[in-house]
């Protein structure tokens, strides 16, 4: 029998397989199917910096209901109805599944700063939550704005939160950073316990006969691990964070390269958005099958046994795959 148990910013998981962030976790008797399938914690769908604001604005127009620019003002905005649940109902549905399900539920918070996020990660651990996700949506189209001015954006947001809870803290970072190992560290410096790698933004696209720039967004594709193992295999050993992957895992495969990289937990949305909630378990099973296959004695065997860190030279291996790879094109 194989130990896949596993720990993840401290949390002690049944096994690595969490159910990512997605409309999936909105619904209580879902969340109890996801964990009877298998899922060893569940991440809930994100609460949005805006979804704050309009509460706070709403708030405020209340109450000062002369002051016609705040009513006009809250348009710029999405309804509740567009972006998930609203604060309260949202606090409230986190008692609801701690009450539902014995797997660890963290919650998710998704914004560029400070704000209202302080106040509502106090107010998601006081209502159960067994850890936090900062989903940091952040794409920097300034170029006034500096590097190390984006870096600090994501530093000061994690020692914002740090300083008003103790529950494990994740950030979920996008690739876009020229130095991931030194963010890395500074993330750890302010408080955060792992790195969810990686967030995927959304594609704008454009409308060539309305001339207008329309929302696109894809559910992930296998394709998509590929970044994501490189870069779990390039942090993991080398930065004091757990790591979790979450893009491109769509089935036992692609949860063990993750693992092999670095991974010590890997989140799945998309694939259970195409299979539905009992994919999760089939996988897991199928991730044991393998591992017995092999003769391991747990999945901590696995985790990290391809990354870089067990490389003497990663930076030369890694010029030489580039030139192997360039040169098998040219035999084409």
């Amino acid at each position: 029998m194989v130990d896949l148990s596993t720990t993840w910013m401290g949390l002690e998981l049944e096994s690595p397989f969490i159910a990512g962030a997605s409309p999936l976790s909105d619904d209580v008797d879902t969340v109890k199917r996801l964990a009877d399938a298998g899922a060893a914690a569940v991440v809930t769908q994100s609460l949005f910096e805006e979804q704050l604001t309009v509460d706070q604005m709403a708030l405020y127009q209340h109450t000062e209901g002369h002051a016609d620019a705040h009513r006009e003002a809250l348009t710029y905005f999405p309804d509740y109805e567009d972006a998930g649940l609203g604060p309260e109902a949202y606090l409230k549905h986190i008692e609801a599944l701690k009450g539902a399900v014995d797997i660890p539920v963290i919650g998710s918070l998704n914004g560029t700063t400070p704000g209202g996020w302080v106040r509502y990660a106090k107010q998601m651990v006081e209502a159960g939550a067994d850890g936090l996700e900062l989903n940091v949506y952040y794409v920097a189209t300034d170029a006034s704005e500096s590097p190390a001015a984006v870096e600090q954006r994501y530093v000061d947001l994690v020692a914002g939160v740090r300083d008003v809870v103790t529950v494990p803290l994740a950030v979920k970072l996008s690739p876009f950073f020229s130095s991931l190992g030194h963010l890395a560290h500074r993330l750890k410096a302010a408080g955060a316990d792992g790195l969810v790698m990686f967030n995927r933004f959304y594609q704008p696209d454009i409308d060539i006969e309305m001339l207008e720039v329309t929302p696109s967004l894809h559910l992930s594709t296998p394709d998509e691990l590929l970044l994501r193992v490189r870069w779990l295999a390039a942090l993991y050993g080398r930065c004091d964070l757990d790591l979790c992957c979450t893009g491109g895992v769509h089935g036992a495969e692609g949860a063990i390269k993750a693992l092999m990289a670095g991974a010590q937990a890997v989140q799945m949305t998309s694939a259970l958005l195409k299979h539905g909630v009992d994919y999760i378990g089939a996988v897991r099973d199928a991730v044991h099958g393998w591992l017995v296959e092999r003769e391991y004695d747990s999945v901590s065997q696995m985790i990290g046994s391809m990354s870089l860190d067990r490389c003497p030279d990663p930076a030369a291996m890694e010029r030489a795959n580039y030139r192997r790879v360039l040169g098998v094109w040219h035999k084409f």
